[in-house]
């Protein structure tokens, strides 16, 4: 992805029910996807579709990610998706550490593991962290720092390349735009966890890794969080399962 380019993710879920309607809101996004020159657009379906889907699109406008993977890539472990076999069929990207995996049990050991293997097999990480709620002592901040720092345990600087964060306050996680995270907000945030970055990695190398908003990205606030919150792109989930809604979003970012 070109460091200039805005990058919008798809997170669709659960959804949808079939092979047949996952390939209906794959093309319908794919006519504006294919058309946005200033976007990297990413769609993450449920594994069972990410083969199909693939074969759909042969530009690089449009690239095909997976909503979570294991820490292994071989090994006796009924059910789980290793890193290596998502490449084999077209991943690219891999969401890790979502909230809705957090909550299922994933802890940041879990979620430090899947960020290291996932690098290391050359598929790009879009590493999740956000708070719950927030205090009036800023405790959420120390809550961050932590998950942030733990998620990174262990990882080089030359891994940074393929490491993008999503900023995702559960507490504005599936409802609208009013109850998102303000651009204030969201600068804020920018700068916070830049700044750990840096103390991490050097501000060099923490000026290149992406920062992206999750949270109820819509087309009614995405804008304001481009020119005001500093972000690199969205984390779409419930907007993105309407084409018409997440193409809104892309030819608004693609305007900028």
């Amino acid at each position: 992805m070109s460091k200039n380019k805005k990058l919008i993710i798809a997170n669709w879920k659960l959804n949808p029910n079939s092979l047949k309607e996952a390939k209906k809101l794959f093309s319908d996004i794919k006519k504006t996807a294919s058309k946005t020159s200033k976007i990297q657009t990413v769609i993450c379906p449920p594994f069972v579709y990410i083969n199909e889907l693939n074969k759909m699109y042969s530009g690089h406008r449009i690239e095909i990610g997976a909503q979570n993977v294991f820490w292994e890539n071989k090994g006796k472990y009924t059910g789980e998706i290793s890193p290596s076999a998502l490449k084999s069929v077209g991943a690219k990207y891999v969401i890790v550490g979502h909230s809705e995996a957090r909550a299922l049990g994933e802890s940041n050991a879990d979620v430090n593991k899947k960020v290291n293997i996932v690098l290391k097999t050359g598929l790009k990480v879009v590493l999740c962290i956000g708070e719950s709620k927030r205090d009036s002592q800023a405790l959420y901040l120390k809550f961050l720092k932590e998950e942030l720092e733990s998620a990174l345990s262990d990882v080089p600087k030359n891994h940074l390349k393929n490491l993008i964060i999503t900023y995702e306050p559960i507490w504005a996680i599936g409802k609208t735009a009013d109850d998102a995270v303000s651009p204030h907000q969201m600068y804020e945030m920018y700068i916070f966890i830049k700044k750990i970055l840096t103390e991490l990695y050097g501000k060099f190398s923490a000026s290149n890794v992406p920062i992206i908003y999750g949270g109820s990205a819509e087309p009614g606030n995405v804008e304001e969080l481009l020119t005001q919150g500093e972000v690199d792109g969205f984390l779409v989930g419930h907007a993105s399962l309407e084409a018409q809604q997440f193409n809104e979003i892309l030819k608004i970012t693609n305007s900028f």
